[in-house]
């Protein structure tokens, strides 16, 4: 007979990011899955518990932290100047992106007040920005975002309820660039990351309409999405210039560029110190 994990043996190998292998790992009988089960997660507590004294003699910040400056520092190098907008986000600027009772991403949204919620992205907070800027800066103007973000997610391998947004937008472009400028910047943010196989899809989004993402070619998750204007949403900003955006998700780029199976190891955690499982 052919034997899987028990429900509780599994979720152990999960929060100590077992590969796709060793979780589909089948056996002849219960004593021999108990054997390879304690021999398994003795090794990978040996190594976890090496990382985690590495961690506090070597660098002393999480991966989510250094990749975070990292790539701050790289769009800052590249003429982009940050923002640092409100976590609490009014329900009127949700609506200018047509989030509204009807929007799928509407019953996301973690609601703070009868008008305030935790934002689910950092885009209608940029737009209210740019629109100033625009009117006091020369074009083309360059914003990003780093910050994090939260939705009515089901938690699981690649979902959570926080999780670490960068968005960045360039606005007053030509026109005919902004397919090769999403493009470079989406190669700009992955090679930051760390990652070299990657493809751009054309998609459907929920809020933007059509989208250009960033996908990993090693699992096919969506990595970034990027968008282009003019577009519709515009008018409620009253901006009319040429520009593009792109977001993508700290935790989804770290978990690709580590071969990883669970995203909560990258996160924002109190179980999990840079990656690692604490209770081991």
């Amino acid at each position: 007979m052919n034997l899987n994990w028990t429900d509780i043996q599994r979720k152990r190998l999960v929060e100590l990011d077992a590969d796709a292998t060793t979780l589909a790992r089948t056996f002849d009988d219960a004593d021999q899955r108990n054997r390879a089960f304690q021999t398994w997660v003795k090794e990978r507590i040996s190594v976890h518990r090496r990382h985690l004294d590495a961690l506090r003699s070597g660098h002393r910040r999480p991966r989510l932290c250094r990749l975070e400056t990292a790539l701050v520092e790289t769009l800052v190098s590249h003429g982009f100047v940050q923002m640092s907008t409100p976590v609490l986000m009014s329900k009127g600027l949700l609506a200018k992106m047509s989030i509204t009772a009807d929007h799928p991403l509407f019953e996301q949204v973690y609601w703070v007040e009868r008008d305030k919620c935790l934002r689910p992205m950092l885009a209608p907070h940029l737009y209210y920005v740019m629109k100033d800027l625009l009117r006091l800066w020369q074009k083309p103007v360059r914003i990003f975002e780093v910050g994090p973000c939260f939705r009515k997610e089901t938690e699981g391998a690649r979902h959570a309820a926080e999780f670490t947004m960068l968005n960045l937008c360039e606005f007053g472009l030509p026109e005919d660039e902004r397919r090769q400028r999403l493009e470079f910047f989406a190669a700009l943010i992955m090679d930051g990351a760390g990652i070299d196989r990657y493809s751009l899809e054309s998609e459907t989004s929920a809020v933007y309409g059509s989208t250009l993402d960033v996908v990993s070619d090693a699992d096919g998750l969506e990595l970034g999405s990027g968008a282009m204007g003019p577009h519709p949403l515009d008018r409620a900003w009253r901006i009319t210039d040429t520009w593009v955006g792109i977001g993508f998700g700290l935790e989804r780029l770290l978990m690709t560029a580590d071969g990883g199976t669970n995203l909560s190891r990258f996160g924002r955690s109190i179980s999990y110190l840079d990656g690692i499982r604490l209770n081991i």
